[in-house]
């Protein structure tokens, strides 16, 4: 039997102890690169795209630099994820690291321990990240003529505790029994391929969303549920009851199953809580662990950083607790 990935040496290629050895400028040296990678690490105004800069860093203080077109000020994450940041580079880099070695998903309050901030500091931070993965997804479809795609719907959220005496009890699968919290995670997923998820109040809600973003030609499998009949007017489709079997004759949806057990084991392990406002970027974080869990941990860590690098200021979380508009 091979190896698992994870546990084999190719995995290992960042390990958390050197992103902590690090110095401040090396730290900074490393965000330097990854903001600019097409100039070598060479800075280029963020507002005029001008290369004509020079370093204005104060005294003891962090890389700065003035533009030579427009005059304005800069530092190595204005106008990004970072933007506006009041911790040391390194401990974002620390934090990043953190986040990407977990298989399953990092809690805020572990994130808050490790780093030595506040819980609502880490909760932001995490997110953060989060944002930046998702910008991965951004637009993107899935499929083409030859490829298999999975579609598979996950409720979330919603929960309702059942009353003290057996008689108060009822049935909380029905509609007038819930809170009207629940919601379902709706995700195509390509054999082979990258993971598209989607949060929805119902399956057949999702119609729309997996039509735009599945290319045409592409063989869809989905279950027997009747939330995708309308798919079949649109695509060739495989149907696979699981009453009868998971896997029948090469017809399956364990790609979409995969991810959605990634999902619950986060939710159980470590958020407890994955529902509301939150549910799509904590799909969005499962979706893109799924796509690279067979990226090194330092590929991964490269990865979020040129994210958030590209991302303009969160459109979520930028002043948030601190009177700003979210």
């Amino acid at each position: 039997m091979s190896q698992h990935f994870l546990l084999s040496a190719k995995a290992r290629s960042l390990s958390l102890s050197a992103v902590l050895r690090m110095s401040d400028e090396e730290a900074e040296a490393a965000f330097i690169r990854i903001r600019w990678p097409g100039t070598d690490g060479k800075p280029v105004c963020p507002r005029c795209a001008c290369p004509m800069v020079y370093d204005c860093r104060k005294a003891n203080g962090a890389p700065r630099w003035r533009c030579k077109a427009c005059r304005k000020d800069f530092s190595v994450s204005s106008g990004t994820l970072f933007a506006f940041h009041k911790l040391p580079l390194r401990s974002y880099l620390a934090a990043i690291a953190i986040f990407c070695n977990e298989v399953k998903g990092k809690s805020a309050l572990a994130l808050s321990r490790d780093l030595g901030v506040q819980y609502k500091t880490a909760f932001v931070l995490a997110h953060k990240l989060r944002e930046a993965m998702a910008s991965e997804m951004k637009g993107a479809s899935v499929g083409g003529p030859g490829k298999v795609a999975e579609v598979d719907g996950g409720y979330f959220g919603g929960y309702v505790k059942p009353a003290n005496l057996r008689e108060n009890r009822r049935d909380r699968r029905l509609a007038s029994n819930q809170t009207g919290k629940r919601k379902v995670v709706v995700v195509v997923r390509e054999r082979d391929g990258r993971t598209l998820p989607a949060v929805f109040r119902s399956e057949s809600a999702a119609l729309s969303f997996i039509a735009s973003r599945v290319a045409k030609g592409t063989e869809l499998v989905a279950d027997e549920a009747g939330s995708w009949n309308d798919l079949q007017a649109r695509f060739a489709m495989r149907r696979i009851d699981h009453r009868e079997a998971y896997s029948l004759g090469g017809v399956y949806t364990n790609g979409a199953e995969e991810f959605f057990s990634r999902m619950r084991r986060a939710e159980i392990g470590h958020h407890h809580h994955v529902a509301g406002p939150y549910l799509v970027r904590y799909a969005q974080e499962a979706a893109w662990r799924e796509d690279h869990r067979r990226a090194d941990n330092g590929r991964q860590v490269r990865g979020v950083m040129g994210r958030a690098m590209a991302c303009p200021p969160s459109v979520d979380w930028c002043g948030y607790w601190q009177r700003g508009t979210h």
